[in-house]
This record gives C-alpha cells, structure tokens and sequence, in this order.
C-alpha cells in the first residue's frame, strides 16, 4: 500500500491495486465546473479523489449528491473507507458496478459527470491485474464513455474529463457525431515549449460557446507555475 496522500480537508488511502493520486485527476477536479450542480457522477472512482474533490468545492451547500460508480470491488472498498472518513460521507455513495450497467438502471440524470478514464493502449500494459483492468481502454473506450454520459447527463449538465492529446481529439469528433459538444478545453503542458500532454475537456448538448486555455504545470526550473497553484490552492496542504 502506497503512503496516504494528506489534502488539505481530506485525506486518501491509496490501496494496494487502484490506481494512486496522480496530476490528472488533481487537474480535473480543481478543472471541472461545478455550477449549480446538484448531482455528480464519477465513472471509474478508484480511490474516490475526484469525488472527494468535489465535495469540498460544493460543501457550501447541502443538497448535493455524488454517485461513485467503480467495478472492482478492491477500489470499491479503498473509496469507502475514504468516503467514510471525510467530512461528507452522508453525501457520496459508492456503487460498484460496470458504468454501462449503471446508465441502464438509474433513473437520476447528473447535472455533472466527471471521469479521469483509462487510457492504456494494448501495448502499454500495467504489470498489476487490478491496475490493468482499471487502465486499460479495452475496459472503457471512448465510445462507451461517451454513450453512458450521453444517457445520463441531465439536459443542462456537463461532461468533464481529462484525456492524452490523440484520444481527447477522437473524443471531440465522436462526441459532436452523438450531440455532445466540446464546449469548453485547456491544453495541459509540463511546462513551456513542450508537446501538449493532456486536454481537458468539457462536453455539452448545447454547442453555442467554446473557451480554450492553457495551462503550463511547471516553470523551467521546475517550481509550479502560478495558474498550476492558483488552480490547485484549495487542495494541496502545503504550498507545493
């Protein structure tokens, strides 16, 4: 088991098998936008940070709701008991199940849907069986996670995720061919002059505004960069 990851209100176990904290989904979670969300989904929990991450961003109301949806159950049990040792447990729930399962059984449609989704190729394999299955885009392809947040995303809500430059790009074409519009996209760059590593992308039913940015994580001599730490203030419990 790798060491707890201390947040500034929270803390996560990263368990043995599910995949640890990393700068995505800390990215995607400080990224995504919340407004006047009431219902949030996660697909693909894992040790539930995104969801942790969004309960303290929407804590300063009551009525929120956050489904965690995860199939393997050793990750089911790591966001439990990070769940239960929040400051909101009341207010997240974990459901452990196939996300292409889930959309067929819920009848709650989510004003916001967040997923740091896999993205592992078939060549690009992680030695860990749980790890792999959690990763690995043969578990949930683009496709797929484009049908389940086209079904379940409420009329006004919003998709959020964080992808690899090549896949972010099919998911844009893919979704405006299902009526979900990227209507909002940060180009993510380790730091200046280098390729984009990451987008983040927010998809839509309604195609008429689109905001593009970037973010640099790094300076040169490695500190991180003022938008990084701006973005990232709420979180992180120390200055980094």
């Amino acid at each position: 088991m790798s060491l707890p990851f201390q947040f500034k209100r929270f803390l996560v176990e990263q368990c043995t098998g599910v995949h640890p904290v990393g700068t995505d989904g800390v990215l995607l979670g400080a990224w995504a936008d919340t407004t006047q969300a009431r219902t949030i989904l996660d697909i693909g929990t894992g040790t539930g940070l995104l969801a942790l991450m969004l309960a303290q961003r929407l804590e300063h109301q009551s009525d929120f709701s956050i489904h965690a949806v995860e199939m393997l159950p050793v990750a089911c049990a790591c966001a439990q008991g990070n769940f239960a040792r929040s400051p909101w447990p009341g207010q997240m729930v974990v459901i452990e199940q196939r996300i292409q399962d889930f959309a067929t059984t819920t009848g709650v449609r989510f004003d916001l849907i967040v997923s740091n989704p896999p993205f592992f190729s078939e060549t690009t394999r992680s030695p860990d069986p749980n790890r792999r299955q959690s990763r690995n885009a043969m578990t949930l392809g683009v496709k797929d996670l484009l049908e389940t947040a086209k079904h379940l995303v409420a009329p006004k809500g919003r998709f959020c995720t964080i992808l690899p430059y090549r896949e972010a790009q099919f998911l844009q074409e893919q979704g405006a061919l299902a009526g979900l519009y990227c209507t909002r996209l940060t180009n993510v760059f380790s730091r200046k002059g280098k390729p984009v590593e990451r987008l983040l992308v927010q998809l839509e039913r309604n195609p008429y505004r689109y905001i593009r940015t970037d973010l640099i994580i790094q300076e040169p001599g490695g500190a991180y960069s003022n938008d990084f730490r701006e973005l990232t203030a709420s979180f992180y419990a120390n200055s980094r």
